[in-house]
């Protein structure tokens, strides 16, 4: 399972990056306004940190598809790294269809229902983005809509890739990566949280304490 940075803090992706530990980066305008920067500069820094197989999902803003598809194909135009996230709504299935028959990569986010996701793969999403933590938020079980999803994708030969987002903590991306899901999208406290185990500062530090003990 791939793992992506949930991110635009530009000192977290380095730090993301140089770990080995991400192969992209998904934003959305909540994330880029965090940073008090020109969403075109953020853009421009994550693209310039990220190597060349990796991907920056960016997010269109408009609510009609012929918004959508403008925007669409102004941010498609400043990297072939990037993809297009559209969110799950009518209008946004028409932009979908539109963008990806251009060649466009898209990933259709705040997807809640399995029916979405369904929608979303034959309007030709290449990625679509269930919202495991905000589900867990409102008592429903995120990781179960993330199943039924591969459940069903499996079952119809379906190659759009399933990317777990509003991941929450570790026991989310076990679980995530038990059932299969293609890609998990991450606050980097979550990532800290993975490398984490105080049996492994242990273990490291016993073997430092041994070795002072070889004649030098």
């Amino acid at each position: 399972m791939r793992i992506f940075l949930d991110s635009a803090n530009i000192d977290e992706v380095k730090k993301a990056y140089e770990m080995g530990a991400i192969t992209g980066v998904t934003t959305n305008p909540s994330i880029i306004s965090r940073e008090n920067k020109k969403f075109d500069d953020v853009l421009g820094e994550i693209l310039d940190v990220m190597g060349e197989e990796t991907l920056v999902f960016a997010e269109v803003l408009a609510l009609d598809a012929e918004g959508m598809i403008k925007e669409g194909l102004a941010l498609a135009a400043k990297s072939p790294n990037i993809v297009v996230k559209i969110p799950a709504l009518p209008e946004g299935l028409k932009a979908v269809k539109a963008l990806s028959e251009k060649g466009i990569k898209v990933c259709v986010t705040v997807c809640f229902a399995a029916t979405q996701a369904i929608l979303a793969a034959n309007a030709g999403a290449s990625f679509v983005a269930p919202f495991v933590g905000r589900l867990d938020d409102i008592g429903e079980n995120g990781l179960n809509l993330c199943a039924d999803i591969r459940e069903i994708f499996d079952a119809q030969g379906i190659d759009t890739k399933i990317v777990a987002a509003s991941v929450r903590h570790p026991v989310h991306v076990t679980e995530l990566a038990r059932m299969g899901i293609d890609i998990a999208t991450m606050p980097f406290k979550v990532i800290n949280q993975m490398i984490a185990n105080p049996n492994t500062d242990r273990a490291v530090a016993g073997f430092l304490k041994d070795w002072e003990k070889v004649p030098k």
